[in-house]
């Protein structure tokens, strides 16, 4: 699209699924100029290339639309992946992001130039200089395999690489893990496949996806404080399912939402209809013979792997951003300290649907972004030095809470320059004794 020359006061933003096209938009609103890149063929992410095509979001339209962009009235309560394709689509071009979009183009590096430019290196062996990267690249693309005792002598499938019911049809399949992807595989396999059994090392908390008539995630609930939430979806689930025990499944062992809930009771029908068998974890595999912790065993033609991702950026130098337990170690979900121009962005995930959160919050690092250029030093490096500032422990996110917090930093955001200023003077002074105490 643009050679280096022309990219030098310029930001790319990788990746061009819903985060990546916020970002877009928020930019362009802002009036920072910036190209797009994509390794897939369009934009969509996920949506385009990472799910099945009978996959439904789990979250309400309401729940996962952008603010500023409702989806089409006539989709339904939880759109398909073919719809949400089409919507995101439609929000690209009627953004005006497209002509910003290049397609089928892969990044192989991104390194710092000096103290205001990155180097990025693609795929093809073009290179470019740009102001700032923005990085999109989603969290679900790198996949985590399950780890045990043995060697399977069936066919392993991730997750991220099933597509339709052929992959299942007339095999005994064993399915590990019990998100929303493992759920919906393990259906597909008890009415399709010869046999389906589910692998648990623990307990999962299920949600029903609507309740009275309303999508869950519609239900005006999720402003409340954490504590009363979690008392009103557990008494939902008393009452529209019961103990989990009664299906064969394993109390959870954690908090509501100190994981990410599964939505939906499609697996609780399949197992009362006898078409899904649960089992507990695996203890160790000897052929196509799989032995589990109680002692118990099947026989398996096909393991889907529904085990989740690593969070990953592997066109970043080593240790660059540090990832810690799959949480990434930036300041406000996207600032690195001591790094100006790298921002991480969407690698968190709302546990009630992006829609209500990912459109004020790329506003807000769109008008950070622009601030960079009146600041001496990295906003992460600000933050860092910030009282109010931690690093992340999870990856899941409050929406609400999250949209509490970001108009608040809209009024605060002048203190950043403060900040700023102070910093500068203690570093020359520090100078000046011989000493720089803080990272610039």
């Amino acid at each position: 699209m643009s050679d280096r020359s022309s990219t030098s006061e310029r930001h790319l933003v990788i990746g061009a699924g819903p985060v990546g096209l916020a970002m877009g938009a928020a930019l362009k609103h802002r009036g920072i100029p910036f190209d797009i890149v994509d390794a897939g063929s369009g934009v969509g992410g996920n949506w385009l290339h990472g799910v099945y095509r009978s996959a439904h979001i789990v979250s309400s339209k309401k729940a996962t639309e952008y603010a500023d962009y409702p989806m089409p009235e006539e989709f339904p309560d939880f759109p398909s992946a073919d719809q949400m394709l089409s919507y995101l689509n439609a929000f690209a071009r009627d953004r005006g992001l497209l002509p910003q979009c290049e397609f089928n183009k892969s990044v192989a590096s991104v390194v710092p130039e000096d103290a205001s430019r990155w180097t990025v290196t693609f795929a093809d062996g073009e290179t470019r200089t740009y102001k700032g990267v923005v990085v999109c690249n989603g969290h679900h693309w790198d996949k985590r395999y399950p780890e045990f005792r043995g060697t399977f002598a069936g066919e392993i499938l991730h997750s991220k690489d099933y597509r339709d019911v052929s992959q299942v049809q007339g095999k005994r399949v064993l399915v590990i893990g019990g998100g929303n992807s493992g759920v919906d595989m393990a259906c597909d396999a008890g009415r399709f496949g010869e046999s389906c059994d589910i692998s648990l090392r623990s307990g999962y908390w299920y949600l029903p996806k609507t309740f009275l008539g309303r999508p869950l995630t519609d239900v005006p609930i999720w402003g409340l404080p954490i504590f009363v939430q979690r008392a009103l979806l557990k008494t939902m689930v008393k009452l529209t399912i019961g103990d989990y025990r009664r299906y064969g499944l394993q109390q959870p062992n954690h908090k509501l939402f100190d994981r990410h809930p599964a939505f939906g009771t499609d697996l609780l029908s399949a197992i009362r209809l006898g078409r899904v068998k649960p089992r507990p974890a695996i203890d160790h595999v000897d052929g196509n013979i799989v032995t589990f912790t109680d002692g118990s065993s099947g026989a398996y033609d096909l393991i889907i792997a529904a085990t989740g991702f690593h969070a990953s950026y592997p066109f970043l130098p080593d240790g660059l951003i540090e990832v810690k337990d799959n949480v990434v170690q930036v300041y406000g979900g996207a600032f690195p300290a001591g790094l100006r121009g790298l921002y991480i962005v969407g690698w968190a995930q709302a546990r009630n649907g992006f829609g209500r959160l990912i459109t004020p919050l790329s506003d807000l690092y769109a008008r950070l972004i622009a601030m960079q250029d009146e600041l001496e030093f990295p906003i992460g490096t600000l933050m860092e030095h910030s009282f109010t500032q931690r690093l992340p422990t999870t990856h899941l996110v409050d929406p609400e809470k999250s949209r509490r917090e970001i108009r608040l930093a809209h009024l605060v955001l002048p203190l950043l320059k403060i900040r700023d200023r102070r910093m500068a003077r203690k570093v020359a002074f520090a100078a000046e004794k011989g000493r720089v105490p803080i990272r610039a």
